[in-house]
């Protein structure tokens, strides 16, 4: 039997991701089966298992792995490209990406599986834990930049600032999620003016 090539495994994992992110979203984690995303993928349990052996929670974890990589990718671009951004740019370029993916309106389904779920929480924890490292980054490199706006050091302004930056992602996706009357780019343009420094 020939073997697989490393690129032949990476586009079919993501193959088999494309198609869970849109099962998930249809139908949600708690109600997406293996057999849901055999029959919409054409592959066997088989090649999915072979691919994500711990299935649908390693799936799942993935999909978000993916959402908040990209997120990490997009901030890192927009800093090449301008500079330092102030903390409202930065918590802005994410939630301007979020808007984008189809799998956010999931990220909650996520977050309450994470809170039960060990596994979930372990492999999810690790790439959320890389985005608050690149947001930090981030934060630090403007507050060099603009010493007067800051108290204290760079980084433990930005160590501290961090989380509180971070936390405006699930308020935006949550009420994105919940409230018909909700206006993102209201929200998007307050959260850059709010968090002016």
């Amino acid at each position: 039997m020939p073997k697989v090539s490393e690129e032949y495994r990476a586009a079919r994992r993501e193959e088999i991701l494309d198609v869970a992110l849109r099962c998930f979203a249809e139908r949600g984690y708690a109600k997406t089966s293996i057999a849901d995303l055999v029959e919409a993928s054409g592959l066997s349990a088989g090649a999915i298992y072979g691919n994500f052996p711990d299935g649908k929670k390693e799936l799942f974890a993935a999909a978000a792995a993916r959402v908040l990589e990209s997120r990490r990718i997009e901030l890192a671009e927009r800093r090449r490209g301008e500079g330092p951004l102030s903390p409202g740019e930065v918590i802005a370029t994410l939630l301007s990406g979020i808007r984008t993916e189809p799998f956010s309106d999931v990220l909650p389904q996520l977050w309450s599986e994470a809170i039960v779920d060990r596994e979930i929480r372990d492999l999810v924890q690790v790439v959320f834990l890389r985005l608050r490292t690149a947001i930090g980054v981030q934060l630090a490199d403007w507050a060099r930049a603009n010493p007067d706006r800051v108290d204290g050091d760079p980084v433990g302004w930005a160590e501290r600032v961090t989380p509180v930056i971070l936390s405006a992602a699930p308020g935006f996706i949550l009420q994105r999620a919940l409230l018909d009357d909700f206006d993102e780019a209201a929200y998007l343009g307050a959260l850059e003016e709010a968090l002016a420094h």
